[in-house]
């Protein structure tokens, strides 16, 4: 299977840093034809032209963002970022090859929409159930896709790189970070870097760093920005989101497939049970 990306594996410098930092970045790294074919099959889907028609040249700072969980509706390019070669040897080299696909999401971000403060996202850390203290050193990997891109300012992401290698407990917040009261516990000065991001731009990250994200001013050049994410967890219970496949993805799912899909889906209770 060919490449949806200008790379075929991570470098030792993006070991380093996903390591390091908590997070790869890499800009442009979509080729320019699977860049525009995965816009063309988002913009394509039904809900999303209804959303973009009810939309229209709003600037309104009430504005509600598209988003959908988990995001089934995929085109060819959006089912092929599952197992892309580049985002397997991604995952292999960071984590190993004991892991699972957990789920995905879909959003459209428009003029006016409001920022997302800091936050982590790996669901086991916020509960006390002897399962989730089991899972907490866990991976729990999210790869960010920007089809379209995003400036400074302009629903950019931010990442607190180190965050990940501080105790997660409620006292590590990511003000207390920032104001450099874990600088010891993560052996470096935690500080805020805001992300800016060409189209066709990726960013991998370990869910422990803390990451936020800006308003998307009402004058912005760009109507709304696009954003995909696939997320997959290190083999065991399931996180919060961890989705049903769909029995169509597992028709024609070759063995590797098999395996990334072979795990139980949350439902409530499970964790306690």
């Amino acid at each position: 299977m060919n490449s949806l990306f200008r790379l075929q594996a991570p470098s030792s410098a993006d070991l380093d840093s996903f390591h390091n930092d908590g997070y790869i970045y890499y800009p442009d790294v979509l080729t320019e034809d699977a860049r525009e074919k995965l816009i063309a099959e988002i913009l394509h889907i039904d809900d999303v032209r209804q959303y973009l028609d009810a939309l229209g040249e709003t600037s309104d700072p009430e504005a509600k963002s598209y988003f959908v969980r988990p995001w089934n509706d995929r085109g060819p390019v959006g089912h092929r970022l599952i197992d892309d070669p580049f985002v397997t040897a991604l995952l292999q080299e960071t984590i190993d090859n004991d892991y699972h696909f957990c789920h995905s999401a879909l959003n459209l971000a428009p003029r006016g929409i409001g920022p997302i403060p800091f936050h982590q996202d790996h669901h086991h850390w916020k509960h006390e159930n002897p399962v989730n203290l089991a899972e907490r050193d866990g991976y729990y990997i999210q790869i960010l896709y920007y089809p379209n891109g995003f400036s400074i300012g302009d629903r950019n992401l931010k990442i607190i790189p180190g965050s990940h290698l501080v105790a997660p407990t409620a006292d590590a917040t990511p003000e207390r970070m920032l104001a450099g009261d874990y600088d010891a516990d993560a052996g470096r000065t935690l500080a805020e870097v805001q992300l800016e991001v060409p189209p066709g731009s990726m960013v991998y990250i370990n869910a422990r760093i803390f990451h936020a994200v800006e308003a998307k001013p009402t004058d912005s050049p760009q109507p709304y920005r696009i954003f995909n994410i696939d997320i997959f967890k290190e083999a065991g219970p399931p996180h919060r989101y961890t989705q049903q496949i769909p029995p169509e993805w597992l028709a024609n799912a070759d063995a590797y497939r098999q395996k990334l899909f072979s795990r139980d889906a949350y439902h409530e209770g499970c964790w306690t049970a």
